[in-house]
């Protein structure tokens, strides 16, 4: 029940810095592309790959992978936003981003998550 417990915390916590740094980003951007979105995304795959690499490397328990992923970077990620934005994007006929968005958001956090995963494994 504790895990539980923190993992709803986690959550909380990971959607308010979500929502609060995503607002940042994007006002400071005047485009039509996500990039507030995107950058959460991205940091957050980043931060993924570098909880995978301390928990092999025995660092970080099963317990505590399990509250940082799922709970905090679960509610800090938000590739269910990113999903309604290309769809929106689509729909509002804005082809070119939404293809670039997609596209830069998959392949630039499969990165991320590689070099998080290589920044533990290599300091």
């Amino acid at each position: 029940m504790k895990v539980i417990l923190a993992i709803g915390i986690g959550s909380f916590f990971g959607g308010v810095i979500r929502y609060q740094l995503s607002q940042f980003i994007q006002s400071k951007i005047v485009s039509g592309f996500p990039f507030g979105t995107f950058t959460v995304n991205i940091i957050g795959c980043f931060c993924i790959g570098l909880v995978f690499a301390l928990t092999e490397r025995g660092n970080l328990s099963a317990e505590w992978k399990l509250i940082i992923t799922t709970g905090l970077l679960g509610g800090f990620t938000t590739f269910s936003a990113f999903s309604m934005e290309t769809v929106t994007l689509l729909r509002d006929g804005q082809l070119l981003y939404a293809t670039g968005y997609a596209v830069s958001s998959v392949i630039t956090g499969l990165l991320a998550t590689f070099a998080g995963i290589f920044s533990v494994k290599f300091l």
